[in-house]
C-alpha cells in the first residue's frame, strides 16, 4: 500500500533533531483517496512493514524511510533529494 503525507502537526519542545517534533502525519491512501491522521510511531511501524510512505513537492516524490537516534527515538524522515528544504516539517500543519 502507499500512502502520501498531506501535512504535519508539531509539538512546541526545543529538540536537537527537528523530525523529532512531528507527532502526527496526515495521509492521502493512493488506492482508495481515504485520508488520516496517524502518530509519528504509526508511521514509523506502517514503513517497516514494507509499505510506500511519500510526499509529494513541487511535482517530485519524495520516499518516506525510517529512522533512529543514537538513544533509540524512533521517526521518520525523507530520502535526500535536490532540495535544501526539508520535505517534511516544510507541510502544512494538519
Amino acid at each position: 500500500m502507499a500512502i502520501k503525507i498531506t501535512c504535519i502537526n508539531k509539538d512546541n519542545g526545543n529538540h536537537e533533531n527537528p523530525n523529532l517534533a512531528i507527532t502526527h502525519l496526515g495521509w492521502t491512501n493512493d488506492v482508495n483517496g481515504n485520508t488520516g491522521k496517524s502518530t509519528r510511531l504509526e508511521i514509523y511501524d506502517f514503513i517497516k512493514k514494507g509499505n510506500y510512505v511519500y510526499v509529494e513537492r513541487f511535482g517530485n516524490k519524495v520516499k518516506v524511510i525510517t529512522a533512529e537516534t543514537t538513544k533509540g527515538t524512533k521517526y521518520v524522515k525523507t530520502e535526500a533529494d535536490n532540495t535544501t528544504v526539508n520535505n517534511l516539517l516544510s507541510l502544512r500543519e494538519c
